[in-house]
């Protein structure tokens, strides 16, 4: 009944058409009145807020699965699974959030990685169009002082740039006692 070029495009908007639903929802609520339904129905719309904001910033980030391997964030950490393939860049691994120094995107056979360092010096490559690397987006997000749209716009398709880019870094400085 759909056209299927809206029906993939709504696909593609369906957790934010979900967080307005609920921010509807809870419009509903605060019209109900009452020290109750009003804060109840506020808290509601801010929840929906703030879930529509981290779903569309997570769009930007998604892209058709076609390279190897699997991402998952969990609590803190990036871990990347990858297929032992001879003479590929990918190894996989983990890296906790806290000990990130720097991200770089680096374009390698045509597409863009992830390039994460640590403060120990390793890196982890990770494919942008690998299987859940759009949860990325949410992970980037709590990184002090980064800036989301100059790393949506490094992994935007057809860009042109430099061969590497840095999208984030922090410096780490000794504790002075």
């Amino acid at each position: 009944m759909i056209r299927p070029e809206l029906a993939a495009h709504l696909r593609r908007w369906r957790e934010v058409i979900a967080a307005l639903a609920v921010a509807l929802a809870g419009l509903w609520l605060w019209t109900r009145g009452g020290l109750f339904y009003r804060p109840l129905g506020a808290g509601v719309i801010v929840v929906a807020a703030i879930w529509a904001v981290a779903a569309r910033r997570q769009m930007r980030f998604a892209r058709d699965i076609t390279a190897p391997g699997v991402v998952e964030v969990v609590e803190g950490a990036i871990r990347y699974y990858a297929p032992a393939i001879a003479d590929t860049p990918w190894a996989g691994g983990e890296v906790a959030l806290r000990d990130l120094t720097r991200i770089s995107v680096l374009p390698l056979s045509g597409q863009p990685h992830w390039q994460l360092r640590t403060r120990d010096g390793q890196a982890m490559l990770i494919p942008v169009a690998a299987a859940g690397a759009d949860r990325l987006a949410i992970a980037f997000a709590s990184l002090p002082g980064i800036d989301m749209g100059r790393v949506s716009a490094a992994i935007a398709p057809g860009r042109d740039g430099p061969a590497m880019q840095t999208v984030w870094t922090i410096e780490r400085h000794p504790r002075l006692t």
